[in-house]
């Protein structure tokens, strides 16, 4: 496992997302409201929607295709659905905001 810069806390707006691909992995990167910088990968597992665009509700992401909840810390799949997407650990640095992906 390596540890990617891939940015700082300061271009995800609150709520927002980010896109970015490391080796051949695609995945979205989540800032919740609490600051909290979430990764998952950027594929929902029922028809491949991209959850970058998804709308995010707490710690859950909505698909944008068919309304799917993916929970952005497990990867899991709300009921009634059934699923799972990869998570990836985040470290936010508090020194210097910047975020790193472990992949």
């Amino acid at each position: 496992m390596t540890k990617h810069l891939v940015g700082h806390i300061s271009e995800i707006d609150p709520k927002g997302s980010r896109t970015l691909r490391i080796r051949d992995k695609d995945i979205a990167l989540f800032k919740l409201s609490d600051e909290e910088v979430l990764a998952v990968e950027n594929k929902c597992p029922h028809k491949g929607g991209a959850l970058s665009e998804g709308m995010v509700c707490g710690k859950v992401v909505h698909c944008p295709m068919h309304d799917w909840r993916i929970d952005l810390r497990s990867g899991r799949v709300q009921d009634p659905d059934e699923g799972c997407v990869h998570t990836f650990a985040v470290e936010v640095d508090k020194s210097n905001g910047a975020i790193y992906v472990t992949v």
